[in-house]
Parts: C-alpha cells; sequence; structure tokens
C-alpha cells in the first residue's frame, strides 16, 4: 500500500503543496510540463529551487495574466496568496462567481477524477465562505486574480495526485499559524473564518501571535478533501521526499511543507488490530416521544448537515407511560460535540442530551473511479484499508446515476 505523508509544521498553501508533490514524481519536468497544458489560458507555470529557513526546496510560482496574487493586492498573505473572498465592495478589480470558477474548471482538458476534485476542492471552498459572510453560496465572488491562482493550484494538487495514485494520505496537524491577516474585509483573527469552517472536525493547532497566517483558505480545502488520517508518520518504507517553499522567508522558520510517499511496513500477523483504537468518537444520545415521524426525519437530517457529525439514527422505545418513542442516537467527532450537542437540542423536542466519549477502530477510507459492466461510464467505488482488510464497494447513488 502507497501512503504519501505531509508535514504541515509551516502550515500550507495550495502552491506549496503542488511544489511538494513535484519533488516526489519521478520526472518534475515533465509533469510541469503536463500541468502547463492543463491550467487555464493566461497562467504560466514555474517551478524553481530555493531556500527557506536554511531548509532546500521547490518554490512553485502561478502567474495570472502577467500578474501573481500578492503583486495584484499587496496583501503580504504568508505563502504569496490571497485568500478567496467575498468582496463587498469594488476594488477596481473584476470578481468571479462560484458558477464562473466551475465553468472554468468545466472547459479545461483533465481527467474526471481531476475535475471532479477540483470541482468539490471550489466547493467546499465557496461554503466556507458563505458562512464566514452570511451570504448564500450562488452570492460569493472571487477575486479575479486570486480566482485563476487558485484554480492553477487547485488542479495542479488533483492532477500530481493522480499522478502519485497514493491508496493513503496522511497528515500532521495543520499550524495555522497566528496573530491577524489582511484580506479584503480588513484585519482578521488567525485562522481567517473561512479556514475555520474548513477546519471543522479535524485536528489543528495555532502558533506565536507574531507568525501570521500559515494555512490559506485553499490549503485547507485541499487537506480537507484529500487527507485520510490526520497523525504521526507512519511506518513504511519511504521512497522519496519532496520539499515545497513558501513564498515569504521567516527568519528562524523552514516556510515548507514536507512530503513523502512510500510502501506501508506490513502489519505483524499476529496483531489483528496493531496500535489498538485510530480514532475517537462522540456518542450523543436522547430519548424522544412527543415527535411526529415528519419532525424526526427532519431533524435528523438537519443534524447530519452539521459540520463534524458522521451519523444520526433512530431506534424505536418502549417510553414511561407506556409510550412508544425513538432513540436518537448521534455519531460526531470529538471536536464538534459541543455543536452537534447544541444542534439535537435544538432540532428536537428533548430537554436534554447525553455523551459518551468512545474509541473507534476506523479503516482508512478513500474513494476511487472504477468502468462500470460495459465501460460505459464510471462508478463511484469506496474503500477502506488498515488492520489487515482491503475492501471495497460502490456508491449506491453513483450506480443509478
Amino acid at each position: 500500500m502507497t501512503i504519501l505523508f505531509l508535514q504541515l509544521e509551516s502550515g500550507a498553501a495550495g502552491d506549496m503543496l503542488a511544489a511538494a508533490m513535484l519533488g516526489l514524481v519521478p520526472d518534475p519536468e515533465a509533469s510541469l510540463a503536463r500541468l502547463r497544458s492543463l491550467v487555464p489560458p493566461g497562467i504560466e507555470l514555474t517551478l524553481r529551487d530555493g531556500l527557506r529557513g536554511g531548509l532546500a526546496g521547490n518554490l512553485f510560482g502561478v502567474t495570472a495574466n502577467g500578474q501573481t496574487e500578492c503583486s495584484a493586492d499587496d496583501h503580504g498573505h504568508g505563502h504569496g496568496h490571497d485568500h478567496d473572498h467575498d468582496h463587498d465592495h469594488d476594488h477596481g478589480h473584476h470578481h468571479a462567481s462560484l458558477a464562473d470558477v466551475r465553468a472554468h474548471i468545466l472547459a479545461l482538458p483533465l481527467e474526471e477524477r481531476v475535475r471532479e476534485n477540483a470541482l468539490a476542492v471550489f466547493d467546499s471552498i465557496a461554503k466556507a465562505e458563505s458562512k464566514a459572510h452570511g451570504r448564500p453560496v450562488d452570492q460569493i465572488h472571487f477575486h479575479e486574480v486570486g480566482t485563476l491562482d487558485a484554480i492553477a493550484d487547485v488542479i495542479c494538487v488533483c492532477a500530481l495526485v493522480a499522478e502519485l495514485a497514493p491508496d493513503r494520505i496522511v497528515a500532521t496537524p495543520p499550524n495555522v499559524g497566528g496573530g491577524t491577516v489582511r484580506c479584503a474585509h480588513g484585519v482578521l483573527p488567525v485562522p481567517a473564518p473561512a479556514t475555520a469552517y474548513l477546519l471543522e472536525g479535524l485536528p489543528w493547532h495555532g502558533d506565536d501571535p507574531s507568525t501570521g497566517e500559515l494555512l490559506t483558505p485553499t490549503g485547507a480545502a485541499l487537506l480537507r478533501h484529500f487527507v485520510a488520517h490526520w497523525g504521526p508518520q507512519p511506518a513504511a518504507r519511504w521512497l522519496r521526499t519532496g520539499i515545497g517553499l513558501g513564498h515569504r522567508d521567516t527568519p528562524g522558520r523552514s516556510n515548507a511543507v514536507r512530503a513523502f510517499v512510500g510502501d506501508a511496513l506490513p502489519s505483524p500477523a499476529a496483531q489483528p488490530f496493531p496500535g489498538g483504537p485510530n480514532g475517537r468518537v462522540a456518542e450523543l444520545l436522547c430519548n424522544l416521544d412527543d415527535m411526529t415521524g415528519e419532525a424526526l426525519g427532519r431533524a435528523c437530517e438537519r443534524l447530519r448537515a452539521v459540520p463534524g457529525v458522521l451519523d444520526a439514527a433512530l431506534s424505536p422505545l418502549q417510553m414511561k407511560k407506556n409510550r412508544p418513542g425513538h432513540l436518537l442516537r448521534v455519531l460526531a467527532t470529538p471536536e464538534s460535540a459541543d455543536a452537534a450537542a447544541a444542534a439535537i437540542l435544538r432540532e428536537t423536542s428533548t430537554f436534554g442530551v447525553r455523551r459518551a466519549d468512545l474509541a473507534r477502530y476506523e479503516l482508512d477510507r478513500r474513494f476511487e473511479e472504477r468502468p462500470a459492466p460495459g465501460g460505459s461510464r464510471a462508478v463511484r467505488w469506496k474503500r477502506g484499508t488498515g488492520y489487515g482488510v482491503d475492501k471495497a464497494k460502490p456508491e449506491f447513488e453513483s450506480m443509478f446515476e
């Protein structure tokens, strides 16, 4: 099993992730040439050697119509990238909607899995910006230069992941930085609002207030989409190392993403569950005897939409006074348990919620496209690996699309 491992002690941006992965491919120049054929017209991609905090690595450059995002707005972000912000006023720049971004991506000559991943990443960014600014997703607009820059970053990372084709992607919890960041809406605390929403349910940590922003929304969206497991470096036979540098040279810090690709070491046959549970989950329970079936179904739908909620299910109960009722069971990440409990209290008639924190054995999960019988189209499969298990099943909806 091939593992891609990312060290994120200096955060991440889209260009840093692309630069790190270009250090893992067998022929970086050939891969870069292929990437140039995939990005929108007017985009120029460069790859050069650099040094950050005494660490040598790759600097990945994106120029959109002769401009870089940092030169266009001079926001001074940590990696030379502006966020994909919704703008309240015209600052003399052209703006692009999510529909414009999707049209850009749909027009590019991409493999279907690369296209789907790129669209999913931008959908998550737009939803996070929608929450951050209190506007519908279709009213979110992106700065034009920043949009082309971000499209290039996202396309390149998605294409490089497809080229490397790891069975599992593991990463350390990212360092978001500290202090404040200046954006189109003024000075905001780190992590920026959209980044914070993209990190809901995921592990992360901050840094000294003087650090500034280390994790951009584009970087957070890519990590959220691709990383299957968060934690320390797993045991593997590491074959190649890639180092992607940020565009800010910070004294005393190696502003870089380090990436490793290798083959996982086999688990001892005598230990069916090596290392014990590999995850945690919060179980939230309440008994309900005064809600209709329609109201219960609606509540479950809303609870499943809460970030960090893994599932919501109902079981029949015989309650006091011989009333038929239901046990509502919600599973959530521990970090999201408080928000999930608040949602239960808001969406149901209960006056109290019970919580239990449980250890969990979970397979590393990823999705892959496989040809349908006859080869007429692709079907989305869910694959789980770990604990000596490797199994897959087709997604039900995908079989009938």
